[in-house]
């Protein structure tokens, strides 16, 4: 289907985005929509909320995930915060849930949830999954909706990376250039990737993840968290609506215009040759 029907027909790629208050969440939303604003936020009928009144129920510890949150650079995309789950969190993660549940049960492909982005930041001391983490890819029933975790806030690994190059005898000059790279080696075959895909407890884990380093950087590059998601998407045209829709990367929606082009020809080819 042409993405301009797409779009017509589903209007606005919707992602629901778990993590823990200090995962910087809002920021890797602004890196994929292109801004530095803050989000407009509406309620479940469409209504604008005042920032205000916001601030007030997020004070008094009521937050609504069916609240929408949308940037006016790319209002194409349309994003669900829910809270990460703290021990003692079950309201929360029951609310999570159930919202799942009902996104899944509607009709129209417009209403559903496209996609789940679970945020880990890799800042904390001990770094290990909490229990509401396990908890999530152990309990939940997200179907086939896809889910990415990202962890954020990657450069606080480097410095333990640059302490081990140190260690194994490396200048300071090439610890500080190897550290990147080192510390993305180290990471994929660590411990945390082992126990999120391989552990008798986690019976759900993830379709893929990404590491997104210096995202608040001015020059900060989202463009492997938006590659990884196209690449994760199963449904064609939810593909070809995020594609789309993200203004980021254009070499990646050339790609999947001249991949579509070539199928269509193709096809073409076939059909007339039969």
């Amino acid at each position: 289907m042409d993405p301009s029907k797409i779009k017509e027909k589903i209007g606005r790629f919707r992602i629901l985005v778990i993590g823990r208050a200090n995962a910087g969440k809002t920021t890797i939303l602004q890196r994929v929509c292109n801004t530095r604003e803050n989000p407009e936020i509406y309620n479940s009928a469409g209504e604008k909320i005042d920032p205000t009144v916001l601030m007030a129920s997020t004070e008094r510890g009521e937050h609504d995930i069916e609240n929408e949150m949308v940037f006016r650079n790319n209002p194409g995309f349309v994003f669900h915060d829910s809270r990460g789950f703290e021990a003692g969190g079950e309201s929360e993660f029951d609310k999570m849930k159930a919202f799942i549940a009902s996104r899944s049960k509607k009709t129209k492909l417009k209403d559903q949830l496209h996609a789940i982005w679970y945020c880990i930041p890799m800042d904390e001391a001990s770094r290990s999954f909490t229990e509401g983490e396990i908890k999530f890819f152990s309990q939940c029933d997200i179907g086939s909706i896809a889910v990415i975790v990202l962890f954020t806030k990657f450069d606080a690994l480097y410095d333990v990376a640059y302490a081990q190059l140190k260690s194994k005898g490396a200048s300071m000059e090439e610890a500080e250039e190897l550290a990147p790279k080192h510390a993305e080696e180290s990471f994929a075959i660590g411990s945390q990737l082992k126990f999120l895909y391989h552990s008798k407890d986690i019976r759900r884990p993830p379709k893929r993840h990404i590491c997104l380093p210096n995202m608040d950087k001015d020059d900060a590059d989202c463009g492997p968290l938006i590659e990884c998601m196209a690449g994760t998407m199963d449904n064609e045209v939810l593909q070809q609506l995020f594609v789309s829709t993200q203004q980021t990367n254009l070499e990646l929606c050339m790609k999947y215009a001249i991949e579509r082009t070539l199928l269509e020809v193709f096809d073409s080819a076939k059909t007339t040759a039969s």
